[in-house]
């Protein structure tokens, strides 16, 4: 009988995390769109930084070879 009473509970504890992840499975996919979303606009943010990085540098960079040495 003890046995018996296990496996329900076991079935039922599937069928109640089966029904939650049913049920969550919309936010879960919003909620991967919009992550999908702010990596993309982060990455963004980052190359346009490192691109000006690069052209302040190539910038300075310039100005020092076209000084006039002494």
């Amino acid at each position: 009988m003890k046995e018996f009473l296990v496996g329900l509970i076991f079935i039922l504890g599937v069928l109640v995390l089966s029904g939650l992840g049913l049920l969550l499975y919309p936010f879960l996919l919003i909620l991967g769109f919009t992550l999908r979303i702010f990596i993309v606009v982060a990455l963004v943010i980052f190359f346009i930084w490192l691109l000006g990085k690069f052209i302040i540098f190539v910038w300075e960079s310039l100005k020092k070879e076209s000084k006039p040495k002494p």
